[in-house]
């Protein structure tokens, strides 16, 4: 276990510091992020590899306020986007107070997990907690196979968990008691952010991400890492009364290929028009405000593997 701060400091010590969550992708870091939050700061997808951006979740408390920086998944990179995701993995996991390990309840300990576990082995001096996730998908016997498998895998590599715990953000199980075994590990600090912030994500980043959200779940396997999206402007309507705003968003969805434009699009349009009315449920909820919502489909050619098209859409 690791020590505690020292209790002359006095029990009303506010702290105030970063965790990040890893975990290969699918692992549930986004969902618990969410669940500690208490709102859809980011994005989840049943796709694996859907987070792109280091979205921050803010837990507000009495006593602490902790910063949530959602990684993407760590993964052996296939492209310049794979590779420049791993690059985001690893200098965050050297900047935070903490770093949760997430495992999910229902898969085995696999090569995946166990490529992760090394590189965190390297990280000495960064407390490491170790969480189960997912554990409503299993019954109590298998949960105990996987708490005791994660244990094991910390002792062959060297890894000592400051704490292994079991969750289900979905379920809401045990996501609390993450959140007061996490505190104790943040230095002494007064707030980082104003208390009412979620997250410290620009708006038009959440809101792409939001739009990339919806237009993922409609194609299933067919695209999962090919789109990108990029607000091009957010304006309030003029000529509307003070009590009835409108916000017009424009926005670009980009694939790689003009075969996947149809796909994004759908037959007569229907899935973009989908993906257009489930994204505005949610950013009107994010933003508080009335939106409209344009989106256009735009080919950028093979833009994953071509240094300057990552470098107009943000990467």
């Amino acid at each position: 276990m690791v020590a505690m701060s020292d209790p002359s400091s006095g029990p009303s010590a506010h702290r105030a510091g970063f965790a990040c969550f890893v975990g290969r992708p699918n692992a549930g870091k986004s969902t618990l992020t969410n669940a500690l939050v208490g709102t859809k700061v980011a994005i989840t997808s049943t796709r694996p590899q859907t987070t792109r951006h280091t979205v921050r979740g803010i837990v507000h408390r009495p006593d602490a306020q902790l910063v949530l920086v959602d990684t993407p998944g760590l993964h052996k990179p296939r492209t310049l986007l794979g590779e420049r995701l791993n690059d985001v993995v690893r200098t965050t996991w050297a900047e935070v107070d903490v770093i949760g390990f997430c495992l999910p309840a229902d898969q085995k300990v696999g090569p995946g997990d166990r490529f992760i576990a090394k590189e965190l082995a390297g990280i000495k001096r960064t407390p490491k907690v170790a969480i189960v996730t997912k554990t409503d998908l299993v019954d109590s016997e298998a949960l105990a196979e996987q708490l005791i498998a994660v244990d094991r895998l910390g002792k062959e590599l060297g890894i000592e968990w400051a704490e292994i715990v079991p969750v289900s953000a979905t379920g809401g199980s045990q996501v609390g008691l993450l959140a007061d075994l996490l505190v104790p590990m943040l230095p002494e600090s007064p707030p980082l952010y104003p208390e009412g912030d979620l997250t410290d994500e620009p708006e038009q980043v959440m809101i792409a991400e939001l739009i990339r959200e919806a237009a993922l779940e409609g194609v299933r396997d067919e695209l999962p890492h090919s789109i990108a999206v990029v607000v091009e402007e957010m304006l309030p309507r003029e000529d509307r009364p003070a009590d009835k705003p409108l916000l017009d968003i424009h926005a670009n969805l980009f694939v790689e290929r003009s075969s996947q434009k149809g796909i994004v699009i759908g037959p007569k349009g229907k899935r973009l028009k989908d993906v257009g009315t489930t994204s505005r449920k949610h950013i009107e909820a994010l933003l508080g405000t009335p939106v409209f919502l344009d989106l256009h489909v735009k080919v950028a050619k093979d833009w994953q593997r071509d240094p300057k098209q990552l470098r107009k859409l943000g990467f």
